[in-house]
């Protein structure tokens, strides 16, 4: 009986111990390819907008070369190990593609804005919610906000988009800007959340026959966030992976190297690469 006890102990202490490491674990931010994002987060792992293609296996947007224009540099079943939840900022198919609905599991907990409710219905997930404003979920905050993609016509072509702010206790606070340009409501946002981090896409996609209406962020736009970005640092994704994104990551850090923007303010991770993130 008392071997028993002993070994009920040091199992309650082994989960104990797992648990509390976990929690303990510092936040990261992995870009996995364009705006596919792995975030350890308050314990919890997160994927943001996966587009899980092969390279070359979507048309091409800009009569280049098909899409995504670069492998996958993590195995897709690493990406969607153990995921706690799913977050997507809208569901083009740069960041919610074939691949990513098919592999992942239909009941992992996904959040949504409200323009595609309906598209996460037909693929059958069913715990995918909807989030109008805020929602707490174990012990995060995630709030949304809205996205302009693109300007005039194009945006009317682009249809909805929406970024998420993630803030819980003892973490960074998180903006992940989704698709959009840059405007005053995002300005607004930035003073009201105060982020530590900021992940914007950078890449200064634009549409076909649309050559002069970026629909994200390019090299001058990212520089207008920066600067009105308060103590956070940027981190710029959404590059070097589509053939309509014109801002490549060299274009970027010239641009940054031109107005003395260092790498302690904007941080430009390369494919697979992990961040570790601190308040």
């Amino acid at each position: 009986m008392k071997k028993v006890i002993v070994a009920f102990a040091l199992t309650l202490s082994s989960v104990f111990s797992f648990g509390q490491t976990k929690s303990d674990t510092k936040p990261t931010v992995q870009l996995v390819r364009n705006a596919t994002l792995v975030i350890d987060y308050a314990g919890k792992k997160i994927l943001v907008d996966p587009m899980l293609s092969q390279k070359g296996a979507i048309d091409s947007w800009a009569g280049i070369q098909k899409n995504p224009t670069v492998e996958l540099t993590i195995p897709v079943e690493e990406i969607v190990k153990d995921i706690d939840l799913v977050i997507v900022t809208h569901t083009h198919e740069d960041h919610f593609d074939k691949p990513a609905s098919s592999t992942l599991n239909k009941s992992v907990e996904l959040i949504m804005q409200p323009a595609d409710k309906e598209f996460f219905k037909k693929e059958g997930f069913i715990n995918a919610t909807v989030v109008e404003g805020q929602k707490v979920w174990n012990g995060i905050t995630i709030n949304r906000v809205e996205g302009k993609h693109g300007s005039g016509k194009v945006l009317e072509m682009m249809g909805k988009t929406s970024g998420f702010v993630l803030q819980a206790k003892n973490q960074p606070t998180v903006y992940i800007v989704g698709d959009t340009i840059w405007n005053e409501d995002i300005k607004k946002d930035i003073e009201k959340f105060k982020p530590d981090y900021i992940i914007v896409n950078s890449g200064g996609a634009l549409m076909k026959d649309f050559s002069d209406t970026p629909i994200i962020m390019n090299e001058v736009q990212t520089m207008a966030l920066i600067a009105a970005s308060g103590k956070a640092k940027v981190i710029a994704v959404h590059m070097d992976a589509l053939d309509h994104c014109f801002t490549t990551r060299a274009i970027l850090k010239k641009k940054a190297s031109e107005l003395k923007i260092g790498q302690d303010k904007l941080i430009i991770p390369e494919d697979g690469e992990k961040l570790i993130l601190s308040l």
